[in-house]
């Protein structure tokens, strides 16, 4: 069983997004294998699913993203947990989790691929391993630097909308990326 979680903002008003970039990936994928998504309030998230691949978009906000992760991985026994405990730091999910989200660092219109490494400033990834206490799972980081970083605020950047030739270039990324990370 693997899991590939999408990360964004819940809500209308953050749809098409720069920061929502992990949501339109894995809404993608739903797609793509045709899954319908699920509002499940166990774990604060929607989950879509077949018998191999768990799809989850965490309802909390972007910054709380690593209680709906952990919480589904528990649920379908995939940490190794001693009474509900996580009980090795660092554990090697790297095969299990997948998880999909934004990079200011990456220009628009890239992804990259990485494995064990640090948030980097991203408070959604770093949800994820202060819950999951490590950092060695599978990250599929999708670019949306453009050169209007440099002139406003990064908290404005990332939740302006993408304007219609942004989305063609993210939607382009995505699907790009989906390829890597399905093989």
């Amino acid at each position: 069983m693997r899991i590939i979680v999408g990360l964004g903002n819940p809500g209308e008003q953050y749809a098409n997004t720069r920061h929502n970039a992990g949501f339109m990936a894995i809404d993608s994928l739903a797609k793509e294998l045709d899954l319908a998504w699920e509002n499940n309030k166990k774990f604060k998230a929607e989950i879509a699913k077949n018998d191999s691949l768990i799809l989850v978009k965490p309802l909390d906000f972007m910054n709380n993203s690593g209680r709906s992760v952990a919480a589904v991985m528990s649920y379908f026994k995939l940490l190794p947990k001693k009474l509900g405990l996580i009980k090795t730091a660092n554990a090697d999910l790297s095969e299990i989790l997948t998880v999909i989200h934004d990079d200011l660092d990456i220009e628009m219109g890239k992804f990259k691929v990485s494995i064990d490494s640090r948030s980097a400033g991203h408070r959604g990834v770093k949800s994820i391993i202060n819950h999951l206490k490590t950092k060695n799972f599978k990250r599929l980081r999708i670019g949306i630097k453009t050169p209007l970083l440099e002139k406003i605020p990064t908290d404005k950047f990332v939740l302006m909308k993408l304007n219609t030739e942004e989305k063609k270039i993210i939607d382009i990324t995505i699907f790009a990326a989906l390829k890597d990370i399905k093989n």
